[in-house]
This record gives C-alpha cells, sequence and structure tokens, in this order.
C-alpha cells in the first residue's frame, strides 16, 4: 500500500503525474540496501525529475538538501522515489532500472494503462495492482476539489488546507507565480513526492477562473 495512490484529479490532469519509489522489506530486502536505493536515485536524477527525494531526510525542494548530501546521508531502508511528468521519460527510467537489475522492488503510482505501458516497453510485466477506493466517511467536511486536488499530491497530507489556500489567494493578487507557489507547497512535503509542475497547472487554471 502507498499514500501515493490518493492523489485526485482529471484523468487528464493525471496523465502528467507519475511518483516511482523504492518498496525495502524488513529481514528480506533491508538489510545491505543502502548501495541499491542510492543507484535507483541516480538513475531517476539523470532523467530531470521535478522532485526527488526521501523520507528519510527530506527532497531536493527544501533549500538545505542537496542531491549528493542525499546520496550520502541514506541509510539502508529508506524509502526514496521521483516524480516524473510524462511516460516516454518514465520509460527510460523504468527500462534502466530493469537492466540494472537492484534485487529490490521499485513502485510506480500512475495511471495504470500508462505504468502497465511503460512496463511492457522495458520488457516486463507489472508484478501487481492496488487502487484507491476513495474517500470514505464523513467527506462533506473535505476542502473544496481544488484545494484536495493539491493536498493530495503530498501523500502524508502535510500541505495544509489553509497553506493551499494562502498561494491560491497569493497567486490571484499577483503576488506569487504558479511556480513560485509550487514549490513553497513543495517544501513542505517531507516525502518527496509533490509534483510541483502539476500544481503549478492546477494554479494557472485558478487564475483564468472567475
Amino acid at each position: 500500500m502507498t499514500n501515493t495512490l490518493h492523489r485526485q484529479g482529471t484523468e487528464e490532469d493525471l496523465k502528467g503525474d507519475y511518483v516511482i519509489f523504492v518498496s525495502l522489506a524488513r529481514d528480506i530486502t533491508r538489510d545491505g540496501s543502502a548501495p541499491k536505493i542510492h543507484e535507483f536515485l541516480r538513475i531517476c536524477q539523470k532523467y530531470g525529475p521535478v522532485n526527488i527525494g526521501s523520507s528519510k531526510w527530506g527532497s531536493v525542494l527544501q533549500d538545505d538538501v542537496a542531491f549528493p548530501d542525499l546520496i550520502a546521508n541514506l541509510k539502508d531502508g529508506a524509502t526514496s522515489g521521483a516524480v516524473f511528468t510524462d511516460l516516454d521519460t518514465l520509460k527510460a527510467v523504468i527500462a534502466e532500472l530493469i537492466e540494472a537489475d537492484l534485487g529490490i522492488s521499485i513502485n510506480v503510482s500512475g495511471l495504470l494503462d500508462g505504468v502497465r505501458e511503460c512496463c511492457r516497453a522495458g520488457g516486463t510485466e507489472r508484478h501487481s495492482v492496488e487502487q484507491s477506493l476513495g474517500f470514505w466517511g464523513a467527506s462533506d467536511l473535505l476542502p473544496e476539489r481544488d484545494v484536495l486536488t493539491i493536498n493530495t499530491l503530498c501523500g502524508h497530507g502535510l500541505v495544509s488546507f489553509n497553506l493551499i489556500h494562502k498561494m491560491i489567494d497569493y497567486v490571484k493578487m499577483r503576488r506569487l507565480t504558479p511556480a513560485e507557489a509550487a514549490k513553497i507547497m513543495g517544501k513542505c512535503c517531507e516525502c518527496a513526492v509533490f509534483n510541483t509542475a502539476r500544481a503549478e497547472r492546477l494554479l494557472e487554471k485558478m487564475l483564468l477562473e472567475p
């Protein structure tokens, strides 16, 4: 199970939102996994992700996290990932990871057809599929759809509803550009799965709304 499954949005929006990350199993693949995690991140970094990092150390969107330091500080079992915005790039990443044969599980969150296409292009079939069943309970207490779409770009929901409202207001008042606001929100996401490019596009759409 991964919390990146809960991302909200239209099918068209989700075509530009793919998260790839490592998953380690205690007593099976966790011990001695640090070099494999480092190589996974090096491969991802080569293809220009919009975000990359680890829940153990943060993401490169944060001012005090540089990629070389990220690699140096990650130990065994550190959940790490990267975010890409198009299938062609994701295909290339997956193909190189298959060739590297790191011996650890690689997960991809995104539209099912797109992910399957990437796996087959690399000469493999996906092992399994998980889907989110959505939000249950007092869903009437949730914020409006635009806010929830941005909030779910962080798997742990660390980009607060109030901050998102503030960033939307600042963009509409021209106090921040959509790109600046997206990066501010992305810094709050410790799990390094916030898609700043998609957040920027969502804010740009809101500028056109009355």
